[in-house]
């Protein structure tokens, strides 16, 4: 089993890259989706991955319940996890405990058979942001791709469609 992370800046090749990492192990992929379409920008965001994707993957749409859905989908192909960021984006409108979610999926990880490849931004690297609100999910998901990192048997750091390995 493998935990891998991948995690760089906005269109950087993060998710093409982790496509390419799932599709290397055996087994037919599980693209676990945490986006919502919840407007036609977004729709046209899914619909571009898909169709990048092909139709060899089973694909689960995930809002909000990620270690389910991973302990569902595990014993079978490489499960790419698509993204943490947007998980965490979800949690927080939700009102949730993001902290035990991340500590909750940190904990799942290294027990699941099946490979994991997360996906998630780095959103540290700018300026601070002008609202409380901003800088609560900023320093949020700094926090969770800390943790997440932590457990994972690789990271890579993907900066102009170039992989950096970190561990």
């Amino acid at each position: 089993m493998a935990v891998i992370l991948i995690t760089g800046g906005a269109r950087s090749g993060k998710s093409k890259r982790a496509e390419s990492r799932a599709r290397a192990f055996p087994g037919r992929p599980v693209y676990v989706a945490t986006a919502e379409a919840l407007d036609a920008e977004m729709e046209a965001r899914i619909a571009t991955h898909r169709v990048r994707r092909g139709t060899d993957w089973t694909e689960r749409e995930v809002p909000l319940d990620l270690v389910a859905a991973l302990v569902a989908t595990d014993g079978g192909g490489a499960r790419l996890v698509d993204c943490l960021t947007l998980w965490l984006s979800n949690l927080m409108h939700a009102e949730r405990d993001c902290s035990h979610a991340v500590a909750e999926l940190a904990d799942a990880l290294p027990h699941l058979k099946s490979p994991v490849i997360l996906v998630s931004n780095e959103v540290g690297l700018g300026i601070v942001p002008d609202n409380a609100l901003a800088r609560a999910f900023r320093d949020a998901a700094g926090i969770m791709n800390q943790t997440i990192a932590a457990v994972a048997d690789e990271v890579e750091f993907i900066v102009a469609g170039l992989p950096m390995k970190l561990k």
